[in-house]
């Protein structure tokens, strides 16, 4: 069961939009295409460095964080099921995005985010969840549970995953996890070169898959017709 594909629903920006040309030259990649994206002007190698863990998953925010499908699902199913889901639910209105250290990682996040961005979070957690296989316990193992808080390990043991419901925090991820003293200048440069940018409206969804160890790619954007 661990050589089948994973799947991820994720926020993508769209193809083309000032975001995802932000995102994927920051990662050094397309997930929509598997193109690698040159890095923007005054990067280089230290921003390959510290994008590469990143960059397996590609410019994104999760919504249900990536699974096995349970047995009897295939990916036609999975897609079937998120085309139901995004025909019932309309776009989300985020507003501004600013770059902030996140722990020590680096990422984008909602100025103030809407109280409807977490329902919406939630909803694609709880609707695509009779797909999921239980993660395995070397799955488990890497979300580290034992140092997790008994609410969060119950989150981890119920839905796959720890970082829903309450414990959800939209992101879209620029850096690994750095250390404590490049946190601050990363976020400043970071910070510069993504200027502002327009106001974010959550206006699809999107599936990836992940075969083996290789990186996510999208497998179809579905907009958000509701």
């Amino acid at each position: 069961m661990t050589d089948a594909p994973r799947y991820a629903l994720y926020y993508t920006p769209a193809p083309g939009s000032g975001l995802a040309r932000f995102g994927n030259a920051v990662l050094g990649t397309d997930s929509a295409t598997g193109a690698a994206v040159a890095p923007p002007p005054g990067f280089g190698d230290d921003l390959d460095a510290v994008a590469r863990g990143p960059r397996v998953y590609g410019f994104h925010a999760t919504l249900k964080a990536p699974m096995r499908l349970a047995a009897g699902c295939g990916e036609a199913d999975l897609l079937a099921e998120t085309a139901r889901l995004a025909a019932g639910r309309g776009p989300v209105a985020v507003g501004p995005l600013v770059v902030a250290t996140l722990g020590r990682f680096t990422a984008l996040v909602p100025a103030a985010a809407p109280p409807a961005l977490g329902l919406f979070a939630a909803e694609c957690v709880a609707f695509l969840d009779p797909l999921r296989a239980p993660p395995s316990p070397a799955e488990i193992g890497r979300r580290r549970p034992e140092t997790l808080s008994p609410r969060a390990r119950a989150l981890l043991d119920r839905w796959g995953y720890p970082h829903v419901f309450e414990a959800f925090r939209f992101h879209m991820t620029l850096t690994a996890a750095l250390p404590e003293a490049e946190c601050a200048p990363w976020r400043e440069r970071l910070a510069r070169l993504y200027g502002g940018g327009e106001d974010l409206t959550v206006e699809a969804v999107t599936v990836l898959r992940q075969d083996g160890g290789a990186p996510f790619r999208v497998v179809q954007r579905f907009p958000l017709a509701g």
